[in-house]
C-alpha cells in the first residue's frame, strides 16, 4: 500500500507541475501514478514469489539426492510392505517471511520426505509473502484512510468533489460555449435546489447527512447568485442583494428550527459575506447600513431563543469589521448622523445579546458571561466613535462618559432584578461602565498626568477590593495601573527644567511608581476573596503577580531618578539647545551611584520588614556597574580620573554590600566571577589611563594592556584563592571565601585563562613590538615579557588544578591533562617564532607585514634554525627525563624542518640564507642523533605516572 501511496503523491506532484499547477493535473497524475503503483507491486511481489520459488526447488531437489544416496544400514526387502508413516510429533512448519531464507531445519525431522510436495512448499512461501508484517508507511495511511472514509466524511468528501465538478463542468462549458450563460447557471441552480431538497427530504432519517446536504445546496445558491451578478453580468445587483438575503433567511430558518448551529453559522456567514461580493459605490450607506441592522436583529432573535455564543461572535465580529473597512474607504462628514445611529443600534443589539447569552446559559457557580463580546462591543464600538468625533473639541471625553453612563445604567437596571446568578454579568457591566466614566479624564486632560491619575485611582480601586473581599474592583485596579504605566512611558520626552525634582520628568514616574508598590505592598499577603470559581482563579494569579507588581514599582523609580539625572536647564537665549545639568560624563556615574542606592534602600527595608522581593533589585547590581562602566569607557572617561574617582569607590562599597546580604545561590556565585571580569577591566582601564597620561597609545604598551591586566588579576586570584583549592579545607568565618572560593580560582579562573591564553596569542602575532621610549631589545619588551609572564601564570595554574584537593570537574581535568600541555606548548611554540620575526623586523629591516616576512630569505632561514633548535631542547629534555613523548614531539618537528627545506627554502630561499639554513639544520640534526638517542619505552605504570 505504501508503494501505491508514494507512486500516487509523485504522479500528482509530477503532473500538476507540468499542467502549469492546474488542479485537474494533480487529480490525473495522482490516479495515473497510483495505477503505477498498484502494478509495480504486483510485478515486484510476483518476482519475490518466483525468487523463493526457485530457493525452495533447489533445497528439494538436494533433499531429493539426500534421500537417493544408499544408506550405512541394510535397505528393507522389496518383498515386505513398507510401514506406514508415523505420524509427526513435532508442531507443523510456521510461514517463514519473505525476507528470511527457508532452511533444512525448518522442516521437522519426524515428517517423511515422501510427504513435503514442492507444491505445498511454495503455497507456504506464497502464504508468507502474503502475510508479511505491515509497514509504518501502510499502518499510516490506513489509519487516514479509515478517518477520512469513515461516518460522516464520505458526504463531506463526496460535496467537495460535486463541487469541483460543477466548476470543472461550468469552466468547460463556458469555453466551448456549448449553451449560453443563463442556462449554464440555471443548470448549477438546479443542483443547488436538488441538494437542498435532498437535505429536507432526510432531515428525519439522517440529520448529519441532511445538514450537509442542505449547507451545499445553499453554498452552491449563494455561487451562482454571485457569479450571475459579478462574473457574468446577468443578474441586477439589486435582484442579487435581494436573493442572498433571501438565502441567508432561509439559512437561519432551517437553522432555528433543526437546532443547527453549523447551518446558522454558515448562513450568517454567507449573509455577511453579501456586501463584500455584491458591494459597489454608492451615494448612501444607508443600505448595508440596513442590511447589516437586519441580519444583527435576526441574531438578536435567535439570542433570545438559543445560547450559540459563536453565532453571537460572528455578527459582532462581522458587523464591527465591515462597519471598520466601510468607514476607511468611504466615510465622509455627511455620513455622521447615518453612522453615529447606526452605531449606537449595533452597540444596543449586543449589549442585548450578551446579556440575553448570560439569561439562557446557567452555570454551576452563576450564569456565564461572555467576556468578549461584554467587553469587545465596548472596546470596539468606542474605538469606532472616536473615529467618528476625533476632530470635534472634547468630542471623545463626551463619548466616554456617554458610554460609562450607559453601562453603569444597564448593570444598575438589571441589578434591581436581584438576581444572584446574574451578579457576575452585572459586576463585568459595572467594572466597564467605571472604566469609561475613568477614560473621560485623560480624555478632556494632557495624557501625563492622566497616567498618575489612573494609577492613583488603580491603587484606591484595588485598596477598596482588599477591604471588601471582592476580586473585580481588584483586577480593575491593577489593570488601571499597567494602562497608566503604559502611558507614562509612551508620554516620556526630554526632562527641561531648571528645578532639581519638583518637574515633570521626575514627578511623573514617581506618581506611578508609588501606587504601583502601595498595590505591591498589600499583594505580599493572599487576599480574601468570595469563594466563586472566577474570584478563586484571579486570586491564584493574583498572588503569583505580586513580585511583578513590586518590580514595576521599581523600575518606574529607576525611571524617575535616571530623568532626575539627565534633567536639561532651559536655555537662556531662545532657539537654543537645552543644556544637561550635569555633564555626560557625570550623567553616567551619578546614575550608577543612584541605582545603586536605591537599591540598597530596597534591600534595608525588604530586609527589616520581612519582604523578600524588595531585596531582588539588589542582584542587578553588578549588571548596573557594567553597563555604566562600559557607557564610561565609550565616552572616554576612566575610573580614576574625575568624576569616577569619586563615584565608583561609592559605587564598589554599595555593590560588595548587597553581595555580602546575597543568599548563596547559583546567581550571587555568578556575581561573584562577574565581579572578577570587571575589576579585571577596570585594571585594564587604569593601565590605559597611564598609557593616555604618558602619549603611547602607538606603541606596544597600550596593546598589551589587556593582556596585562588579565594576568596580574589571574596571580592574584591564586595566591589569594589558592591556598583554599591546595588545603582543601573551607573557610567558613571569611568572607568571600568561606562559601565562594571555587568561584574565583576555579570559575573565574577558567574565564581569565581563556582571555590571557588567546589574548597572548594574539598579543604575539599582531602586536609589532614598538617600546618607545625604550629601544626594542628582544624578550625585553612588553610585548614577550607579556606574552611569556601570561605562559608562566597558566602553567602556575595548571599546578593548581593538579594540586587540588577536592574533585575537579571535567573541564579542569581537560585543562590540566594532556590537551592543556598541547595547547601550552603551541602558545610557547607560537611567541618563540614571534620572537624571531620582530627581532628580524626590529634590527634586519624587514616589514612587519605578512608578505614581507614571508618572502623574507634571512626569515625563512631562520625560522628552519628556530624549529631545530627547538627540537633539539624537546629531544635532550626528553633525554633527561628520559620520556619518548617530547622526543617524538621534536622528530615530529624535525620532519616539518626537512619537509620546509625541501619544498620552501629550496625555492624560495636564495644565496646565504639558504646555505645557512641547510648547514645549520644538517649540523643541528647531527647532534640530535649523536647526542639524544631515542628513549627506550619504560613500564606501563611507570609511562603513566610520567
Amino acid at each position: 500500500m505504501g508503494l501505491i501511496v508514494w507512486a500516487a503523491v509523485a504522479g500528482a506532484l509530477l503532473c500538476w507541475v507540468y499542467a502549469d499547477f492546474e488542479f485537474a493535473g494533480f487529480i490525473v497524475g495522482g490516479l495515473f501514478g497510483g495505477l503505477m503503483g498498484l502494478w509495480l507491486r504486483s510485478a515486484l511481489r510476483d518476482e519475490i514469489a518466483a525468487a523463493v520459488n526457485n530457493v525452495l526447488d533447489a533445497r528439494l531437489e538436494a533433499a531429493r539426492r539426500l534421500r537417493a544416496e544408499p544408506a550405512s544400514t541394510p535397505a528393507p526387502d522389496a518383498t515386505e510392505p513398507a510401514p506406514p508413516p508415523s505420524p509427526p510429533t513435532s508442531p507443523p512448519v510456521m510461514p517463514q517471511s519473505p525476507q528470511t531464507p527457508v532452511s533444512r531445519q525448518s522442516v521437522p525431522a519426524s515428517v517423511p520426505a515422501q510427504s513435503r510436495e514442492p507444491a505445498v512448499d511454495r503455497e507456504v512461501a506464497t502464504a508468507s509473502l502474503a502475510a508479511g508484517a505491515p509497514t509504518l508507511p501502510e499502518v499510516l495511511f490506513a489509519s487516514a484512510r479509515d478517518w477520512l472514509l469513515g461516518g460522516n466524511t464520505i458526504v463531506r468528501v463526496g460535496l467537495v468533489v460535486l463541487f469541483l465538478g460543477l466548476v470543472f463542468l461550468a469552466r468547460f462549458a463556458a469555453m466551448a460555449g456549448l449553451y449560453p450563460i443563463e442556462a449554464r447557471l440555471a443548470t448549477v441552480a438546479a443542483v443547488g435546489i436538488a441538494l437542498l431538497g435532498v437535505g429536507l427530504a432526510k432531515r428525519t432519517v439522517r440529520r448529519d447527512f441532511s445538514l450537509s446536504m442542505q449547507g451545499a445546496g445553499l453554498g452552491v445558491l449563494y455561487l451562482v447568485v454571485f457569479a450571475g451578478a459579478r462574473a457574468y453580468d446577468v443578474l441586477p445587483v439589486g435582484a442579487a442583494f435581494a436573493f442572498m438575503i433571501l438565502f441567508a433567511a432561509l439559512g437561519c430558518a432551517l437553522a432555528v428550527l433543526q437546532d443547527a448551529l453549523a447551518m446558522a453559522l454558515a448562513s450568517f456567514l454567507g449573509g455577511f459575506a453579501v456586501p463584500l461580493l455584491l458591494g459597489g459605490n454608492a451615494e448612501t450607506p444607508l443600505a448595508l447600513f440596513g442590511y447589516m441592522t437586519i441580519l444583527n436583529l435576526a441574531i438578536l432573535f435567535i439570542a433570545w431563543k438559543k445560547s450559540w455564543r459563536s453565532l453571537n461572535l460572528l455578527g459582532f465580529i462581522s458587523t464591527f469589521a465591515l462597519a471598520t473597512v466601510w468607514g476607511l474607504a468611504s466615510y465622509a462628514d455627511r455620513h455622521y448622523l447615518l453612522c453615529q445611529v447606526f452605531l449606537i443600534i449595533s452597540i444596543a443589539i449586543y449589549l442585548a445579546a450578551a446579556v440575553l447569552y448570560a439569561h439562557n446559559t446557567p452555570g454551576r457557580l452563576g450564569n456565564y458571561a461572555d467576556s468578549t463580546l461584554l467587553f469587545g462591543t465596548a472596546l470596539a464600538g468606542f474605538g469606532l466613535q472616536i473615529a467618528l468625533v476625533h476632530a470635534r473639541p472634547f468630542a471623545s471625553a463626551w463619548s466616554a462618559l456617554a458610554f460609562g453612563i450607559g453601562y453603569v445604567a444597564l448593570a444598575a437596571l438589571l441589578m434591581r432584578r436581584r438576581r444572584a446568578e446574574m451578579r457576575l454579568l452585572n459586576e463585568c457591566l459595572l467594572a466597564i461602565g467605571i472604566a469609561f466614566a475613568t477614560l473621560a479624564v485623560p480624555l478632556a486632560l494632557d495624557v501625563k498626568w492622566t497616567s498618575a491619575s489612573w494609577a492613583l485611582e488603580g491603587a484606591g480601586a484595588f485598596w477598596i477590593g482588599a477591604r471588601q473581599a471582592r476580586w473585580m474592583p481588584r483586577a480593575f485596579g491593577l489593570i488601571l495601573q499597567v494602562v497608566a504605566a503604559a502611558l507614562a512611558l509612551g508620554s516620556l520626552g526630554p526632562n527641561v527644567s531648571a528645578i532639581p525634582f519638583a518637574n515633570n520628568g521626575f514627578m511623573l514616574p514617581m506618581l506611578v511608581a508609588i501606587p504601583v508598590l502601595f498595590s505591591a505592598w498589600l499583594l505580599r499577603h493572599r487576599l480574601e476573596h468570595s469563594g466563586s470559581r472566577w474570584a478563586t482563579g484571579y486570586a491564584r494569579v493574583e498572588h503569583e503577580i505580586g513580585a511583578v507588581w513590586f518590580l514595576l514599582g521599581f523600575f518606574f523609580v529607576c525611571v524617575a531618578l535616571l530623568r532626575e539625572v539627565s534633567r536639561a536647564l532651559p536655555p537662556v537665549v531662545a532657539n537654543e539647545m537645552p543644556v544637561g545639568a550635569l555633564s555626560s560624563g557625570i550623567q553616567v556615574v551619578a546614575a550608577m551611584v543612584a541605582l545603586l542606592g536605591a537599591m540598597v534602600l530596597a534591600d534595608v527595608f525588604g530586609d527589616r520588614k520581612h519582604w523578600a522581593v524588595a531585596r531582588w533589585p539588589g542582584r542587578a547590581a553588578l549588571p548596573v556597574l557594567w553597563i555604566c562602566f562600559l557607557l564610561s569607557a565609550g565616552q572616554g572617561n576612566h575610573v580614576l580620573a574625575w568624576p569616577g574617582a569619586v563615584f565608583w569607590p561609592a559605587a564598589a562599597v554599595g555593590h560588595v554590600w548587597l553581595l555580602r546580604r546575597q543568599s548563596v545561590n547559583a546567581w550571587t556565585y555568578a556575581m561573584h566571577v562577574g565581579g572578577v571580569l570587571l575589576l579585571t577591566a577596570i585594571v585594564a582601564d587604569s593601565i590605559w589611563l597611564a598609557v593616555d597620561r604618558a602619549d603611547l597609545w602607538g606603541t606596544s604598551w597600550a596593546g598589551v594592556t589587556f593582556l596585562a591586566s588579565a594576568t596580574a588579576m589571574l596571580a592574584v586570584l591564586m595566591r589569594w584563592a589558592g591556598p583554599v583549592a591546595s588545603s582543601g579545607t573551607d573557610l567558613a568565618d571569611s568572607w568571600p571565601l568561606g562559601d565562594y572560593a571555587r568561584a574565583y580560582w576555579l570559575h573565574a579562573g577558567i574565564v581569565l585563562v581563556h582571555l590571557v591564553y588567546f589574548g597572548a596569542l594574539a598579543t604575539t602575532v599582531i602586536a609589532e613590538g614598538i617600546a618607545d621610549p625604550l629601544p626594542y631589545v628582544p624578550v625585553l619588551n612588553p610585548v614577550d615579557l607579556s606574552a611569556l609572564l601570561a605562559l608562566v601564570v597558566l602553567l602556575l595554574w595548571g599546578r593548581l588544578l593538579l594540586g587540588a584537593v577536592k574533585d575537579a570537574p571535567m573541564l579542569v581535568e581537560l585543562a590540566a591533562d594532556k590537551a592543556g600541555m598541547v595547547a601550552l606548548a603551541v602558545l610557547a611554540f607560537v611567541i618563540a617564532n614571534t620572537i624571531w620575526l620582530r627581532t628580524a623586523h626590529h634590527f634586519l629591516g624587514v616589514a612587519w607585514d605578512n608578505a614581507a616576512l614571508a618572502e623574507s630569505q634571512v626569515v625563512e632561514a631562520g625560522i628552519s634554525l628556530l624549529w631545530t633548535l627547538i627540537a633539539m631542547a624537546l629531544m635532550f629534555l626528553a633525554r633527561s627525563r628520559q620520556q619518548r613523548l617530547p622526543w617524538l614531539a621534536g622528530a615530529s618537528l624535525l620532519g616539518a624542518v626537512v619537509l620546509k627545506l625541501v619544498f620552501v627554502d629550496m625555492s624560495a630561499v636564495e644565496g646565504l640564507a639558504r646555505i645557512v639554513a641547510f648547514i645549520g639544520v644538517g649540523v643541528l640534526m647531527l647532534l640530535i642523533g649523536y647526542f639524544v638517542p631515542l628513549p627506550p619505552r619504560r613500564e606501563a605504570g611507570k609511562e603513566v605516572a610520567a
